[in-house]
């Protein structure tokens, strides 16, 4: 006869997680499939610092281990009904696991990093629909004081995940509940009652125009990535947009000059960019139709090593990353006169005050530029 066990597994933030074991395996009721675990979405404290603590382990413990002596008394008896349904099974692990794997680009990197944080707090094996707006507010609040897995190494000086990655981690959680209500798999949608993690003001890094000057008369040990950048800088354009343009999105007329006609990626909006013939002149001899204008151009971590190499290699002792070049042109814009509304448009941002952020940026070399000019009395 199946025998259940009660078993501890160990999760983040000094917590063990509680499970029944099933041996030999029980069979679902709907699908026939053996099941050996049940997570009961249930933790304990490894060591309890308070009396609440210590009540919730002696509390969570006695209930444990009363729904481990009516599962088996269920068995003895051959009803295996509480086993969830198939809606009711889907854990988030699974779920969130499916999501990312639809995502490409530096997209899909960021919802891969953000794995990590969702195993790190949630009970192994917890459902979609176990789920409640006060679990994903204590993920908020561990999201805010989290270690960063760069820096969470032996003889590493432990350092917490930016605010802004925090915002950008949690907000994959809420569109995965979002899509989660869509497909059926909660009951109701709980994303309202979840408060996100308000944005913390970034600074965005980019280069002057020296800079690119220097960086544009410096070799790169990958040619279509320094092409790639230039590009990027002297249009605007992310690195999605670089890497899927085709030569038929790449267009000319006598009135309009030349242009890019193409999707946004990010935004899914339909754009119709205007370069400068500069840029026109950058990008090679013109190919088929359906052909990649940046054939061979991918995103890894190997390119960004090649990228801070020729950085380096040009002297430049900023952090710059492939989207610092599509800051270098809104900033570029703004100190060379573009009014804010063009700039925004150009960029294809939604709103305008997406846009201002790189106004702050242009006021502050401003002020920096006053105190430049010094006398001596």
């Amino acid at each position: 006869m199946t025998k259940v066990t009660l078993r501890l597994k160990p999760i983040s933030n000094g917590r063990q997680s509680l499970f029944l074991d099933y041996y030999p395996p029980i069979p679902h009721p709907e699908t026939g499939k053996l099941v050996r675990k049940e997570y009961l979405g249930l933790h304990l404290f490894d060591k309890p610092k308070s009396q609440l603590d210590k009540q919730h382990n002696k509390d969570t413990q006695a209930l444990a281990e009363n729904i481990k002596a009516k599962r088996q008394l269920a068995i003895q008896n051959k009803r295996y009904g509480f086993l969830p349904s198939e809606s009711q099974k889907t854990t988030l692990a699974d779920y969130y696991k499916a999501q990312a794997a639809k995502r490409s680009g530096t997209n899909s990197g960021n919802w891969q990093s953000s794995l990590y944080y969702i195993s790190q707090f949630f009970d192994d094996g917890v459902k979609l629909s176990e789920l409640t707006p006060m679990l994903c507010t204590e993920y908020k609040e561990y999201l805010l004081t989290a270690p960063s897995q760069r820096t969470n190494k032996p003889h590493t000086k432990t350092r917490i995940i930016s605010r802004n990655t925090a915002v950008s981690y949690f907000n994959k959680l809420k569109a995965v509940l979002k899509q989660a209500y869509k497909d059926g798999l909660l009951a109701k949608d709980i994303n309202p009652q979840i408060p996100s993690i308000k944005a913390g003001e970034t600074q965005r890094q980019y280069l002057t125009l020296e800079e690119l000057h220097t960086l544009n008369r410096t070799n790169c040990a990958l040619p279509i990535l320094k092409k790639a950048a230039i590009f990027s800088a002297l249009t605007g354009l992310r690195f999605s947009d670089i890497q899927k343009l085709t030569w038929s999105e790449v267009q000319h007329s006598k009135a309009e000059g030349y242009y890019i006609q193409f999707r946004q990626k990010k935004t899914q909006g339909t754009e119709v960019l205007p370069i400068s013939e500069q840029a026109f002149e950058l990008l090679a001899d013109r190919g088929n139709p359906s052909e990649k204008v940046f054939e061979g151009l991918e995103y890894s971590a190997y390119i960004n090593g090649i990228l801070r190499d020729w950085v380096k290699l040009a002297g430049i002792e900023k952090h710059i990353t492939f989207h610092c070049f599509r800051h270098t042109y809104a900033t570029l814009q703004l100190s060379l006169g573009t009014d804010i509304y063009t700039v925004s448009k150009m960029l294809g941002h939604r709103e305008l005050k997406t846009t201002q952020v790189y106004a702050k940026v242009i006021d502050k070399a401003k002020r920096e530029a006053a105190g430049k000019i010094k006398l001596e009395f």
